[in-house]
């Protein structure tokens, strides 16, 4: 499994609390798998893909499944049982971690994958997958529109009962674009959450004061970044 480092040469599996998202707060062991399919300007994961300004030897590692998941038992010990697979983009690698879902399934745990949304899960992977935390990439991504939203992977997630979509919002015209695509690809509006980019607490506060009222305009839900309010960009936290 190829895995992103953390600053000090350990692979990034680290125990904090879920910052995003509909389980925000949640104490969870987090596993960040390196690539990804999309390349967003505001990226605060760069080091898991950017190798034009990161070295790809030095920012990553390849472990065992075996390896990965005695990491992941150690860091939880007796109490956290919610496994959240993020990135990159972990549906680059659906193969090891529909292997490392399933045993840790196995062991209790409740899974939670990060995804962009546009690459469509396997069916062994979707099998072993309690919650999809999908994040479709906005124009003010900087992705083309053609790689960010593609409709079969948006129609088989918005189709899975257990699939939430939150949508990062550089700006008030951002919206417009969410209601648009919530429309298109027939995403339960009680499963979406929109939150503001930020990597650093200052603008997180800044940035949630003008989306707050948006959001009650367009009846959606506000997330804020739990993770952003309490470490900045800091890794592994």
């Amino acid at each position: 499994m190829l895995l992103s480092r953390m600053a000090t040469g350990e692979p990034e599996v680290f125990a904090s609390v879920q910052g995003e998202g509909f389980s925000v707060g949640v104490p969870s062991v987090f596993v960040r798998v390196a690539e990804c399919n999309l390349t967003c300007t505001w990226c605060d994961t760069r080091y898991t893909w950017d190798w034009e300004r990161y070295d790809r030897n030095a920012e990553t590692m390849v472990l065992p499944v075996d390896d990965v998941l005695a990491r992941v038992l150690a860091l939880a010990g007796e109490s956290i049982r919610n496994a959240v697979l993020t990135g990159g983009e972990p549906l680059l690698h659906q193969d090891d971690l529909a292997a490392l879902a399933g045993r840790l399934r196995e062991r209790g745990f409740r899974i939670e994958i990060e995804t962009n949304g546009a690459i469509e899960p396997a069916a062994a992977l979707a099998a072993v997958v309690d919650q999809w935390n999908v994040s479709p990439k906005l124009e003010s991504s900087g992705n083309k529109k053609s790689a960010r939203l593609r409709t079969g992977p948006l129609i088989r997630f918005a189709s899975l009962p257990n699939a939430t979509f939150k949508f990062v919002a550089c700006g008030p015209a951002d919206l417009d674009e969410i209601e648009s695509i919530a429309k298109a690809f027939a995403l339960p509006r009680d499963r979406i959450i929109v939150m503001p980019e930020a990597t650093e607490p200052a603008k997180l506060g800044d940035s949630s004061r003008w989306l707050v009222p948006l959001c009650q305009q367009h009846g959606l839900r506000f997330g804020t970044r739990l993770h952003v309010m309490l470490w900045g960009s800091d890794r592994g936290r």
